[in-house]
């Protein structure tokens, strides 16, 4: 269920909350392969199905930074700022890839509002986001992602 935000100024009420998960999403060799052709990243971890199977995952692997792009879908899902004329990635704090995700694997993002703070013009949030994998202990990634929200 995604967390609603009437303005950016009611996102102080929630520094320290987790704010909820996006859906799940499978991650397909498909997927893979696109991201691999958008970035010029061909390793074998990623592309090769056959070689990866004797390789150190037993699978072809999302790259990192194909997990990282994926908050930007995972977002939407869990907050809606409204009452906005834009808001604009504003950068990172922190990136970490405790695990690697295989192909077929299942992630999400869950949502923490972590800081909020007044911008020139507008608002700037701290939201740190967990990507789960399903039925692992370990996240995919763990990214502080800072957002800034210009009101109407």
């Amino acid at each position: 269920m995604t967390t609603v935000f009437k303005t950016p100024h009611e996102l102080q009420d929630k520094v320290g909350v987790v704010l909820g998960e996006s859906q799940w999403l499978t991650i397909d060799q498909e997927r893979i392969n696109l991201f691999a052709e958008a970035t010029g990243d061909h390793q074998w971890i990623h592309v090769d199905p056959e070689r990866a199977k004797d390789g150190p995952f037993g699978a072809c692997i999302a790259h990192g930074y194909l997990t990282l792009s994926l908050v930007s879908l995972f977002l939407p899902e869990i907050m809606d700022v409204q009452g906005i004329s834009m808001g604009v990635n504003y950068g990172t704090d922190k990136v970490r890839f405790p695990n690697s995700v295989k192909v077929g694997a299942r992630i999400r993002g869950v949502g923490e509002l972590i800081n909020v703070e007044e911008v020139k013009g507008g608002v700037q949030s701290t939201v740190r986001v967990t990507v789960e994998i399903e039925g692992e202990d370990r996240p995919a990634c763990v990214v502080d992602t800072i957002s800034r929200y210009y009101p109407e």
